[in-house]
């Protein structure tokens, strides 16, 4: 597996709380001269890279992060925004703990909602996959489905664990076929990536590809 061929699936990734500008611009740079599939940022951020980098980046953002309780107005809120000031895409997590009451009908209506008020962008769903059983996984996979967005992803990179293979081969045994696979929070190496790649993700969520498959490339580390 190629260099680009990993890169054209990250979505090159800054979101701790104390990003700076000069942090965010050197990212976008970075998406851009290496063509990662976007660049995921602090919502405040958004209308800024938009205005300054225009279309040479898709940029992605967040939506009820990191610990998606918020309620659902306004979650909505947040993705209108997101959108309007120039988002492509929009990586939203789910209320965890609606999934541990079991109220799916709620989770399911709120990423319907969110999708249907983005539109054609991107919706990736974050089920925070370190808070859940196997059976909450597999409703979520169900849900995400049903609901229609693009993506399930694992984790916010926030939580107490990141992605495992063995959750993206239980998400690839249930998700439908219209739905792809994120994972995000852990992946530190090249044989990470490709592993989680050759496993069926479409992307990848990280903060360091860029650097680590550059490090490979110059002969720095593998």
């Amino acid at each position: 597996m190629d260099r680009q061929e990993i890169l054209s699936k990250v979505d090159h990734t800054i979101l701790y709380a104390y990003a700076s500008w000069e942090d965010i611009q050197r990212i976008c740079k970075e998406a851009i001269e290496n063509k990662t599939a976007s660049v995921c940022i602090p919502p405040c951020y958004v209308s800024r890279v938009r205005k300054t980098f225009g279309d040479q980046l898709r940029i992605c953002t967040v939506v009820g992060f990191p610990l998606g309780y918020s309620v659902t107005s306004a979650k909505l809120e947040e993705a209108r925004a997101a959108v309007r000031d120039g988002a492509d895409e929009i990586d939203m997590v789910i209320n965890i703990a609606d999934v541990k009451n079991g109220d799916y009908e709620k989770v399911t209506d709120e990423i319907r909602q969110i999708k249907e008020c983005i539109g054609d962008k991107i919706l990736k769903v974050i089920i925070e996959t370190c808070y859940l059983s196997v059976e909450e996984k597999i409703a979520m996979c169900s849900i995400v489905t049903e609901a229609k967005a693009d993506f399930i992803k694992t984790s916010t990179g926030f939580g107490t664990g990141g992605a495992t293979l063995e959750d993206i081969k239980l998400m690839k045994k249930h998700i439908g076929p219209d739905v792809k696979i994120k994972a995000a929070g852990g992946i530190r190496t090249v044989a990470d990536m490709e592993a989680y790649i050759s496993e069926g993700c479409a992307r990848l969520g990280s903060s360091s590809a860029v650097k680590i498959l550059n490090d490979m490339e110059s002969g720095n580390g593998y």
